[in-house]
């Protein structure tokens, strides 16, 4: 699986679509260039936020495409659709950095690319809290732990584990199939094939990420439902650019109640 997702992604969520618009032609040595400086210059910045004009733009399937331009440096940017025209000034959290990543709607390579939780408008109100989705690691990949409010306690299901359940016996539910219910606290769909979400079941430990559990999944499921999960545990998986999930239940089925 590593190797289909190095193909992808030079070292990366993890991003594959499906049917959007007409294909706009491939990305110049110009625009290309620009998003090659563009994350060095905001990595040594420490930035988590970048505020610039929009050079150009475009729909595909359930996304917004967004070329920003932020003084001597560009970037492309996607989220889920929103209203833009070139000229508008947005801010990008930079959220989940792609690397390599080729669009199947827009038949058009971008070096890299940021799918963020939400580009705002200048004079947008934000929302309060940390940049990163909620669910993500941190760019140096260690533990899951979301922004979000801890969840009320969620029944585990019958004959099933909890999320602590599967931290705690990681190495040994490796490769297992594991049955656990809980309240979807983040979903993002056809990120690499594949549906990802986050659940929480009010078990485990906030401050070492071992309350929210990352799942994969065909399935489709709103945030704030209770559902329950059945699918394989994998244990320190890797999609690169320090996305490094620890562990995470895979190829689920889904049932929401």
């Amino acid at each position: 699986m590593k190797s289909k997702i190095a193909t992808a992604m030079a070292a990366t969520i993890l991003f594959s679509f499906t049917a959007g618009c007409a294909a706009p032609p491939p990305a110049n040595e110009e625009e290309l260039a620009g998003q090659e400086t563009a994350p060095k210059a905001f990595e040594m910045a420490g930035l988590m936020n970048v505020t610039g004009t929009v050079e150009e733009t475009m729909d595909a399937a359930s996304y917004t495409y967004v070329r920003v331009k932020t003084g001597s440096d560009e970037f492309w940017a996607a989220s889920g659709r929103f209203e833009v025209e070139v000229g508008d000034r947005v801010t990008v959290p930079l959220d989940s950095p792609m690397e390599n990543f080729h669009s199947d709607a827009l038949n058009r390579d971008f070096p890299l690319i940021y799918f963020a939780t939400g580009i705002l408008r200048e004079g947008e109100a934000a929302q309060a809290g940390s940049a990163m989705p909620a669910g993500h690691p941190p760019i140096t990949g260690t533990s899951p732990a979301t922004e979000s409010a801890t969840v009320q306690p969620v029944k585990a299901a019958e004959g099933g584990v909890t999320v602590a359940e599967i931290w705690n016996g990681k190495a040994e539910l490796a490769g297992s199939m594991v049955m656990v219910r809980g309240r979807v606290v983040k979903f993002n769909g056809g990120i690499l094939g594949r549906n990802w979400m986050h659940i929480q079941d009010g078990t485990g430990d906030k401050t070492l990420g071992t309350h929210d559990l990352t799942v994969t999944s065909d399935g489709i499921a709103a945030v704030g439902d209770v559902v329950t999960i059945t699918g394989t545990v994998a244990v320190d998986e890797d999609f690169g650019a320090g996305y490094v999930y620890p562990v995470l239940v895979e190829k689920a089925s889904v049932e929401s109640e």
